[in-house]
């Protein structure tokens, strides 16, 4: 993910730059980490999901970031499970 000045590719509906989303998770609550996190781990590539986030912090907003993953909820929750029984994480 290169290019800090262009909107991300997983931001379609709302674009922001890389820049841009690092601010608006820095300075949101929960719920609204959650909201956006949500976004990003439901449209972004797997891979990059972490360029923005810590497997701690997905861990404990789990129980808010549920909602927001939509057709990934069940990859995550697989990946996230086979983590844990790896004792990664």
């Amino acid at each position: 993910m290169s290019g800090a000045e262009l909107p991300l590719y997983f931001t379609w509906d709302d674009p922001m730059t890389a820049a841009e989303l690092r601010a608006s998770l820095a300075a949101a609550d929960d719920a609204e980490k959650a909201r956006l996190l949500g976004k990003v781990m439901r449209e972004a590539r797997d891979t990059d999901v972490w360029a923005f986030t810590s497997l701690a912090e997905v861990r404990r907003l789990m129980p808010l970031l549920d909602r927001y993953l939509g057709r990934r909820r069940a990859f995550w929750k697989y990946l996230l499970a086979g983590w844990e029984s790896l004792g990664l994480g």
